[in-house]
């Protein structure tokens, strides 16, 4: 009877003072009552732009009685379970573990496969990002190779000219002297 009383005092708490007055005054439903649960009813009220409103009335402490059950004081009886059932259930709840387990491998391997697809094409990637890097690099030693030969074939052609030159004014100079002397 206690906690009845201290669920109407909460509910009280709640209402507002005119939806308490009239459900004081009017404890029989009302006509355009929605739904009426064991202590109270609700009602729908005229709709408005911004929505629909209801009321809510609660019927009054004389109502209940002590002998009349009450639903919130009353915990809900578990019905009676054989061991078969509790079996298949059992059965089933490992069912759907075994289900579940096998579901997040199957994510867990597509993931991985998934990585190793994403891993070789950055490392195919790499390679011939490498190898091509490779192939510009040889052909531009060779490039520079060739370049330094052939400047280096010019200044030996050069100094081959400049001896044959030099040799050349020394045998004139040579000449020159046996003639005059």
């Amino acid at each position: 009877m206690t906690s009845t009383i201290s669920a109407y005092s909460d509910k009280i708490r709640e209402m507002s003072l005119v939806s308490l007055i009239c459900s004081c005054f009017h404890t029989h439903p009302h006509p355009n009552t929605i739904s009426q649960y064991e202590d109270m009813e609700v009602k729908a009220l005229n709709k408005r732009a911004s929505g629909q409103a209801f009321e809510v009335i609660l019927k009054s402490p004389t109502d209940l009685s002590p002998d009349r059950p009450q639903s919130l004081a009353l915990p809900q009886k578990k019905k009676d379970v054989s061991l078969s059932e509790l079996q298949k259930r059992q059965e089933a709840a490992e069912e759907r573990r075994k289900s579940q387990e096998a579901e997040v491998l199957k994510q867990l391997a597509g993931k991985r496969e998934h990585e190793k697809l994403v891993l070789h094409k950055a490392q195919e990637g790499n390679d011939s990002f490498s190898r091509k890097t490779e192939e510009k690099l040889n052909h531009k030693m060779e490039a520079i190779k060739e370049n330094r030969n052939a400047h280096l074939n010019a200044l030996k052609q050069r100094l081959r000219q400049k001896e044959l030159h030099a040799a050349e004014v020394r045998k004139n100079k040579e000449q020159q002297i046996d003639l005059s002397g």
